[in-house]
C-alpha cells in the first residue's frame, strides 16, 4: 500500500500529459492554445507585477532626483570650511608668540596598518614620515602584521632608517591576527605612549599624504572643540590606467565634490571614507566568520575623545567606518570635510578586485542600516531633522535606493516592458529623470563628460552587483560578511594611460567569466531583438548597449591583467 501513492501520482501525471498532448497536435501544433494561455497568464499576472515594479522603481527615480538636486544645491551653496569653522593657523592667533605656538602643537598619532606590503611600505612610510610637523609631537606607528619573514624584515628597517634620522617612529607587531586590520588599529591605541596622543590620523599602505596634511587639518580640530572628524579628499595615482579606473574616478570625484560636501555644509555629517588596504587579508578564506573587522576609515584625522565617546571600533559590519561615523555623529559631534586637501591613493584596476570592493562597501552599508536604524530612531542627543538625514537621505536613499534603481528600472523592468505590452513606462521615468541626474553629474566632471555614455552602462552592470550585495546586507544572508581581498600594484603618478578600452585578462575563460552576467546579456539580446522586430519605440538602441556591456564585463573584457 507504501508504494501506491507515488505510483498512482506517477500514472495520474502521464495521463494528464498525454491528455496534453492530444489537444496539442488536436490544434495543430498548439500553438494558439499555448499563445492563449501566456495571454492569459500575462494580463493576470504577470503584466500587474511588471506594474508595480514600475511604480516603485518611479518613485524611487523621483527620491533620487529630489536628492541629488538637494545635495547639488548644497555643494554649490555651501561656505567654504574655513569660514564656519575657525582654520587659523597654530601659532597664528592673537597672544601667541612664535614659542608658545609652538609648545601649543598637540601631540598626533599617525596609524599605518600594514601586511605584506612589499609594493607600497616605503612611500607610505615616507610620506608619515615627511608630515610637516614638530617631530617631537607626532608618533608614526607602524602596525605590520606582515606574515612574510622578508617583508616584514624590511619595514622593520625602514622604520630604523627613519628613526635614526630622528623621527619617532614605532615599529609594532602582534602575536595574532585578530580583527585584521581594524584589529590592528584598536591594539595599537592600547601602547602607553598613545595616552599622550590628543588627535589620530589613519592613512591605508597606499596612501600618501603632502607635508602640509596636519597643518592644514588639525587646526580645525584645535580650535572647534564640537568637531570629530576632518576628512580629507582622495586623489588617485592611476586614473588613467584603463577606462575602468577612469569610471571609478568620476564616480569618487562626485562622491567627494557633492556628496562630502554637501553633508558637511547641511548636517555636518558623512561617512568617514575607508578605502580599504585590500591586501592585509590576502589568502583569507571567502566566508569567514572572524572576517567582521574589515574597513577602516582612511585620509582622515579623528579627535581621540570622539573615538572613545563613540565606543571605538566595531565589527558588527564590514564598514566599521562608517559605523563609527554614524555612533559619533549620533553622541552630537560634528564632521567637516576639506576638500582642498588632498592625498594620493590607488585604484583598483582589476575587475575582479573592483567587484568584490563594491560588495563589501554595498553589502556592509545596507547592513549598518539595518543594525543602526532603531538606534537612530530612539536616540535624543540629535534634533529629529539630523535623524531624517540620517534614515532617509544618507542611508536609505544613497544606501539602498541608489542601488537598486539602476539595475531594476533600467535593467529588468524597462527590457521587460518590451514584451509585456500592457504596461508602459512614461517618458519622464525612462528620459527626463536619467537625463537630468546624468546631467547633474556631469556638471560636476567637466573633464570626463565624454565619458559619460561608458559611465553609464558600465555602472549599470555594476548596479547588478550592488543590488545583489544590498539585499544581502539588509537580509543578513550568509554572505554579508564576506571579505575577498585584492591587491595593490603600487601604481605612482607616472602610470601612463592604457588607451585600450578592452583588454583580454591573461587567464582562461572559466577564470574571468561571470556567468551571471553572460546569462543576463542573453536576456537584455533577447529583449532588444524583439523590441526591433515587433516593438513601436526604439528602447532596443538603449538594450543592445547594455546588453553588450553585460557581454564584456562578463568575459572579462574590462580592466586590466595585473593578476
Amino acid at each position: 500500500m507504501a508504494g501506491e501513492g507515488p505510483a498512482s501520482a506517477a500514472a495520474e501525471l502521464l495521463d494528464g500529459s498525454l491528455l496534453l498532448l492530444r489537444r496539442w497536435r488536436a490544434a495543430g501544433g498548439g500553438g494558439r492554445e499555448l499563445l492563449g494561455a501566456w495571454d492569459a497568464v500575462r494580463a493576470g499576472v504577470v503584466a500587474p507585477a511588471l506594474a508595480a515594479a514600475s511604480g516603485a522603481c518611479l518613485a524611487m527615480s523621483a527620491m533620487l532626483l529630489a536628492e541629488a538636486l538637494f545635495m547639488a544645491a548644497a555643494s554649490l551653496a555651501r561656505r567654504r570650511p574655513e569660514r564656519r569653522y575657525r582654520a587659523e593657523p597654530l601659532g597664528a592667533c592673537d597672544g601667541e608668540d612664535e614659542e608658545s605656538g609652538l609648545l601649543g602643537y598637540p601631540m598626533v598619532l599617525v596609524q599605518i596598518p600594514m601586511y605584506n606590503e612589499r609594493e607600497v611600505y616605503k612611500l607610505s612610510i615616507a610620506a608619515a614620515c615627511g608630515l610637516s610637523w614638530p617631530s617631537d609631537r607626532v608618533i608614526v606607528q607602524v602596525l605590520d602584521d606582515s606574515t612574510d619573514p622578508t617583508v616584514k624584515d624590511l619595514v622593520e628597517l625602514e622604520c630604523k632608517l627613519w628613526a635614526k634620522k630622528g623621527k619617532n617612529v614605532k615599529y609594532e607587531v602582534r602575536n595574532n591576527r585578530k580583527g585584521y586590520k581594524a584589529g590592528a588599529l584598536k591594539e595599537g591605541m592600547l601602547h602607553a605612549y598613545v595616552q599622550q596622543c590628543d588627535f589620530l590620523a589613519v592613512f591605508d599602505a597606499d596612501f600618501q599624504p603632502e607635508a602640509d596634511f596636519l597643518i592644514r587639518t588639525i587646526p580645525y580640530l584645535v580650535r572647534n572643540p564640537q568637531i570629530a572628524l576632518v576628512q580629507a579628499r582622495w586623489e588617485f595615482v592611476n586614473p588613467n590606467e584603463c577606462l575602468m579606473t577612469r569610471i571609478q574616478k568620476m564616480t569618487l570625484d562626485y562622491h567627494f565634490k557633492v556628496e562630502q560636501e554637501a553633508g558637511s555644509s547641511t548636517f555636518a555629517f558623512f561617512g568617514f571614507n575607508g578605502m580599504t588596504d585590500t591586501s592585509l587579508f590576502k589568502n583569507q578564506p571567502i566566508h569567514s566568520p572572524e572576517l567582521t573587522y574589515l574597513t577602516s576609515g582612511t585620509a582622515g584625522v579623528w579627535r581621540i575623545s570622539a573615538i572613545k565617546e563613540a565606543g571605538g571600533w566595531d565589527d558588527r559590519t564590514t564598514v566599521e567606518d562608517m559605523d563609527l561615523a554614524v555612533r559619533a555623529g549620533l553622541k552630537g559631534w560634528k564632521f567637516v570635510y576639506v576638500g582642498d586637501v588632498k592625498v594620493k591613493s590607488e585604484l583598483p584596476s582589476s575587475l575582479k578586485a573592483y567587484r568584490r570592493q563594491q560588495h563589501r562597501w554595498t553589502c556592509g552599508a545596507a547592513n549598518l542600516f539595518r543594525k543602526t536604524g532603531k538606534e537612530i530612531l530612539l536616540t535624543k542627543e540629535v534634533s529629529f531633522w539630523r535623524k531624517l538625514y540620517l534614515l532617509y537621505s544618507f542611508f536609505f536613499v544613497r544606501k539602498v535606493v541608489a542601488h537598486v534603481v539602476p539595475f531594476m528600472l533600467y535593467c529588468v523592468v524597462i527590457p521587460l516592458s518590451v514584451l509585456i505590452p500592457e504596461v508602459t513606462i512614461p517618458a519622464w521615468g525612462v528620459v527626463y529623470i536619467p537625463a537630468t541626474i546624468t546631467l547633474l553629474y556631469a556638471i560636476r566632471n567637466p573633464s570626463s563628460i565624454h565619458f559619460i555614455p561608458f559611465w553609464i552602462l558600465y555602472e549599470n552592470v555594476m548596479s547588478f552587483h550592488r543590488t545583489k550585495a544590498t539585499f544581502i546586507g539588509l537580509l543578513e544572508f550568509g554572505s554579508v560578511n564576506e571579505w575577498v581581498v585584492t591587491e595593490k600594484l603600487g601604481n605612482s603618478s607616472k602610470t601612463e594611460p592604457v588607451p585600450q578600452i578592452l583588454e583580454r585578462p591573461r587567464c582562461r575563460f572559466w577564470g574571468r567569466w561571470t556567468m551571471s552576467e553572460v546569462l543576463f546579456a542573453v536576456f537584455l539580446f533577447t529583449c532588444a531583438t524583439y523590441n526591433l522586430v515587433h516593438g513601436p519605440d526604439l528602447y532596443f538602441i538603449y538594450i543592445y548597449l547594455q546588453a553588450i556591456t553585460f557581454l564584456i564585463v562578463g568575459t572579462g573584457f574590462c580592466g586590466t591583467s595585473n593578476s
